[in-house]
């Protein structure tokens, strides 16, 4: 069984992917803003060349995904002070200029690529792996003019197709062979020491736009911050994977509101009408009426909560926290893709396989620690997950 694990390639894990759907590196941040509304992706990948001018069979070996983008980038770029009072004319940049500048985000790897490379690419840092795989277009006239009328172009090169293969996918593979790593997966995540006691953090109280560099660093890390009180306890979280789920009204909130009170805006439903008008107020206040008029912000009610996961109650977390410190009862595991400000929690005597499943059951990749008392011990990652299981797959060889 061992020897057959090791035998997987890339492309056993990509099976059943959609195919990306690209941008030019010469398109403008409105054209990736319209791309990101068009697809049910989070982001979008972005390349050196352009699709929608090339014939979808021919060959270019330098035509390269240099990168990727998603809505957190266009929301944080609308942020920066000399696009406050004029939005619409930011979103007239180069898509360029989002790019990360952190190298080695997105990788480029054979579908014959073994599982051990796959995951050493993903420990050295990257994000999305660029695996080819085989194109459906030829013999899809209709399919063809749908990617016609489509602001992306199909990614297409010598009748080949790409996927992204993330840390996720890696994770949700090994999980079906979680018993070859016995005892490893019952061990606690403090025993496995595991756990990161260096986490992004940001004030209840503080500017929701003073959290925006530790933010960025969390969408390069595929983290969170963790919204904390005075007394050090876990009240929420913003994350890249709640913000991504927002659209680019979102940057009139960060430039307004406090950490606290943008919880509730990005929450589940959309903000609360009150809390709307004083991002109206404030814009008005500090003369931005340009973004005033430009974003129209829909309202409704809404609430925070987060959830807690226990080696007895796998795979689906059903204890909540609410912001007074006190658990209740969660209706259902899937909550995290309706309540976007809730922090995923553990506890430092949970299991891996445990943490295992509670972070791909909220498509995160990333579990917060705490103590009894709600104060947070730190934060346990895929990656840190990815190195336990990288050493005892090295020791099958």
């Amino acid at each position: 069984m061992a020897a057959r694990l090791l035998a997987f390639e890339v492309a056993d894990l990509c099976l059943g992917k959609p195919p990306l759907r690209s941008l030019s590196v010469s398109a403008t941040i409105g054209d990736a803003l319209a791309a990101l509304k068009a697809t049910e992706d989070n982001s979008v990948s972005v390349w050196n060349c352009d699709h929608s001018k090339r014939d979808l069979n021919a060959g270019d070996e330098n035509c390269l995904c240099v990168g990727k983008i998603c809505m957190v980038d266009i929301i944080f770029y609308l942020c920066k002070e000399e696009n406050l009072s004029s939005p619409t004319l930011a979103l007239k940049s180069p898509v360029s200029v989002l790019l990360s500048k952190f190298k080695g985000l997105v990788r480029h790897v054979e579908a014959s690529s073994s599982l051990l490379e796959a995951i050493d690419l993903i420990l050295q840092g990257a994000q999305n792996l660029v695996v080819p795989i085989k194109s459906n277009n030829s013999g899809n006239s209709k399919r063809k003019q749908l990617l016609k009328s489509s602001s992306m172009s199909p990614t297409v090169h010598n009748g080949l197709e790409f996927c992204w293969l993330t840390q996720e996918d890696i994770m949700r593979f090994l999980l079906n062979s979680i018993s070859l790593f016995s005892p490893i997966p019952t061990l606690s995540i403090e025993a496995l020491g595991i756990i990161s006691p260096e986490f992004l953090a940001v004030g209840y109280h503080s500017l929701a736009s003073s959290a925006i560099g530790a933010l960025s660093q969390s969408l390069v890390d595929q983290t969170s911050v963790a919204v904390i009180d005075d007394d050090g306890t876990l009240i929420g979280e913003i994350s890249p994977f709640a913000l991504a789920c927002c659209d680019e009204t979102l940057a009139a909130a960060m430039t307004t509101l406090s950490a606290g009170d943008l919880l509730a805006y990005i929450d589940c439903g959309g903000p609360p009408e009150e809390i709307v008008r004083v991002v109206e107020a404030r814009l008005k206040e500090r003369n931005l009426e340009n973004m005033l008029e430009d974003f129209v912000i829909e309202s409704s009610s809404s609430t925070t909560l987060f959830s807690s996961s226990s080696d007895e109650e796998l795979p689906s977390p059903t204890r909540t926290l609410s912001r007074s410190g006190r658990y209740g009862r969660s209706t259902s595991y899937s909550a995290r893709m309706v309540r976007r400000a809730e922090a995923i929690v553990c506890h430092p005597g949970s299991s891996l396989v445990a943490v295992m499943i509670q972070a791909i059951a909220h498509r995160v990749n990333y579990i917060w620690v705490i103590e009894d008392d709600c104060s947070v011990v730190g934060i346990v990652t895929f990656a840190t997950m990815l190195e336990v299981f990288r050493e005892k797959l090295e020791s099958m060889i």
